[in-house]
């Protein structure tokens, strides 16, 4: 969006999430349980937001929300200016899960060209999305080669890959490197970081670390125990230039305190 400012132009960033009093009720044998309470968010184009809380807060529950993967039961939520459904007949989001889920019978050029193929792109469009997705992830030489004779870092890799192939703006992971060894959880964190400036993608991530949040986020939503609710929303003060190193910072450890507050913060309400 364009609005004048003092004879000029200045330009403001299109929501791409917008979720207003979204609350979700899953009905049980058990009884109702609520996964998300009247949660408000704006999510901005190009932003890499973050969600992290406890297990059960409803940090998942919100991107399958996005997804068009669940129905919420009270609020409103948009993507894109659209219903989560007509976002997802759109195509316009890509989806890592928590596992690679490649299938083993398929080279990682065929697990990416998937739903290229399901799509209905010709060959030739196929085959230019995948080698440039696997230029993005840094995996042009390992296309024939089949999942299992990969790392697991590297068949996330290849699942981001995939997720990219159709070239949607918004990608939603849900704790993508949670199984990862730390030595390969903080290079995929570099990559990642890269990835996204090299892209301009709108990221909304999912995770249980707060050095991670801290490391990758623009925005870290903090949520509290369920219901999930929202405790705190944090714009990071962090520089576009990242290295690992910077997690040793004074104004890191300041988010990363601030985080843990709102963490503890979210304890505070009444299950």
């Amino acid at each position: 969006m364009l609005s004048p400012v003092h004879g000029k132009q200045k330009f403001y960033p299109m929501t791409v999430i917008s979720a207003n009093k979204l609350s979700l009720t899953f009905e049980t044998n058990d009884g109702p349980v609520h996964a998300l309470s009247e949660v408000d968010l704006d999510i901005k184009k190009g932003e890499f937001v973050s969600f992290i809380g406890p297990s059960g807060c409803g940090k998942t529950t919100f991107l399958r929300v996005i997804a068009d993967l669940e129905k919420p039961t009270g609020g409103t939520i948009s993507v894109n200016g659209m219903t989560p459904e007509e976002a997802r007949m759109k195509r316009a989001y890509g989806y890592v899960f928590q596992a690679a889920s490649l299938f083993p019978w398929r080279t990682i050029e065929k697990n990416i060209s998937l739903p290229l193929e399901i799509m209905g792109y010709s060959r030739s469009e196929q085959a230019e999305r995948v080698n440039r997705t696997l230029e993005l992830v840094e995996l042009s030489n390992f296309g024939k080669k089949y999942p299992w004779q990969l790392s697991g870092g590297m068949q996330q890799r290849a699942s981001i890959a995939r997720a990219l192939a159709f070239d949607a703006d918004l990608l939603l992971m849900d704790e993508p490197f949670g199984a990862l060894d730390e030595i390969v959880r903080d290079h995929l964190n570099e990559q990642l970081i890269k990835l996204w400036k090299r892209t301009n993608k709108t990221i909304c991530f999912v995770t249980h670390s707060i050095p991670e949040a801290v490391y990758l986020s623009t925005k870290i939503v903090v949520m509290s125990p369920r219901p999930g609710r929202v405790t705190d929303v944090i714009d990071s003060t962090l520089p576009n230039e990242r290295p690992l190193e910077i997690r040793e910072s004074a104004e890191f450890l300041k988010i990363a305190h601030r985080v843990r507050e709102g963490l503890r913060a979210g304890h505070s309400y009444e299950e």
